[in-house]
């Protein structure tokens, strides 16, 4: 049984419309694929303590991401060396300065609070991942309407890697069941 790892984005949760789209396509067209999508702190170094740990005890041969899930799923991938597919994903240097404060998780409700120590967190998981050791692990899906993050920045950052490019579209990824052909492929899903 392989396992793959979704991570959801910034201030979502495990139920996700791409989350639940993934999810029910891997249980209707795999065999011998799990997948596991668990709801992330809001709390950036919670949420990293929490990935860690998951990988340890569950070994996924495989990463998805979206957005922030996308930075946490490249850093996670390079680290222990897995396949990452990754959607509209942000890319290091990181800056979530923006955030500083209270925020509230979309999908929850719940407040929660980023401060400097989590910011500098994300500036240290950067610069252990300024540049790819590995881009032939990442296929990176982005949309050049996403109107959260800079399209150009992904398309540099994963130079080298599987790159798929949609004009148009937009932050939640339309469209991204059309990709899971290509993404279970590329996953080696049975």
């Amino acid at each position: 049984m392989s396992k793959i790892l979704y991570l959801h984005g910034f201030a979502s949760a495990a139920d996700s419309t791409k989350a639940n789209l993934i999810d029910s396509f891997v249980k209707k067209n795999t065999n011998s694929t799990q997948i596991l999508i668990p709801d992330l702190y809001n709390d950036i170094e919670n949420a990293y303590h929490q990935i860690d740990k998951i990988i340890e005890s569950e070994s996924p041969s495989s990463i998805i991401g979206s957005s922030l899930g996308g930075f946490y799923a490249t850093y996670f991938s390079e680290k222990y060396k897995l396949l990452c597919v990754n959607i509209n994903p942000a890319v290091p240097p990181i800056d979530m300065s923006e955030y500083l404060g209270e925020n509230q998780n979309y999908s929850t409700g719940e407040k929660f609070v980023i401060n400097k120590d989590h910011l500098n967190l994300l500036d240290e998981m950067s610069k252990k991942i300024k540049v790819l050791k590995r881009p032939g692990n990442f296929m990176t899906l982005i949309q050049s309407g996403d109107e959260v993050l800079d399209y150009k920045l992904a398309i540099r950052y994963f130079a080298g890697s599987q790159i798929e490019i949609k004009f148009g579209g937009n932050h939640s990824f339309e469209g991204f069941e059309n990709y899971f052909p290509k993404i279970k492929l590329f996953l080696n899903m049975h």
